[in-house]
């Protein structure tokens, strides 16, 4: 089985490295990855705001704020590399050097791939995904999955468990692009699933057990894009 998760920069690095979870996490991945293919792209989360945030007052070209949140992706893969033990010189840039690492290993971690501006680090991974075949795209964010509005300016915000590829795509279209911006999933990586009919599942990945229960095919708790039967 082929496996994508884009692992949130906020998850990584909620203000300090998360050390304790990120330990936890390398050893849950490693016990998965020994009868899946798995990659990893990390996103770029605080670290990326703080730096662009930094300079949006001069209202510079939007492709200096995305270069910078390029960097930042890879500087959060080097990472989570050191966690686990992976010495990686050159990291992979293009989806063909991903595969190539894929075919080497079971687990691959990355940051952005080259320079697309006008995506996020969840619209690379959703790019691997359909890339490399993925059997499913694992989004993993701070938050339970996609809300029906804002959850934390409303008490009330419900999680929507379960959403049609098309739906999902034209509220994510809305939001449209911004470096540094944090939502659940880019308009362009809901476009590709959309396009590719990639299993993919929202889920808030500070969670390991839901994340367990996932990679079990148990119960779980998140936001279920297309067709995929829930696990009860």
């Amino acid at each position: 089985m082929k496996i994508v998760i884009s692992l949130g920069g906020s998850i990584i690095i909620p203000g300090e490295v998360n050390y304790t979870y990120l330990k936890k996490f390398v050893s849950l991945i490693k016990k998965y990855s020994k009868n899946n293919k798995i990659v990893i792209v990390t996103g770029g989360g605080i670290t990326a705001r703080k730096y662009i945030n930094s300079l949006r007052k001069d209202n510079l070209n939007e492709d200096i704020y995305s270069l910078i949140g390029i960097a930042t992706t890879k500087l959060n893969a080097r990472l989570v590399n050191g966690f686990f033990n992976k010495i990686v010189v050159d990291l992979p840039d293009s989806l063909i050097e991903v595969k190539k690492s894929l075919e080497k290993g079971n687990i691959v971690i990355i940051g952005s791939l080259g320079f697309q501006p006008d995506m996020t680090s969840d619209g690379d991974a959703a790019q691997v995904a359909e890339y490399i075949k993925a059997d499913l795209f694992l989004n993993l964010t701070n938050v339970n999955g996609l809300y029906n509005k804002d959850p934390k300016k409303f008490n009330d915000a419900k999680l929507v468990k379960n959403i049609q590829f098309d739906e999902f795509y034209k509220i994510a279209k809305k939001i449209g692009f911004k470096a540094g911006q944090h939502f659940v999933l880019d308009y362009r990586g809901a476009e590709i699933i959309k396009k590719a009919n990639i299993k993919t599942i929202i889920l808030n990945g500070i969670n390991l057990k839901n994340l367990e229960n996932v990679l079990k095919g148990k119960r779980f708790i998140g936001t279920v894009i297309g067709q995929i039967k829930r696990f009860k």
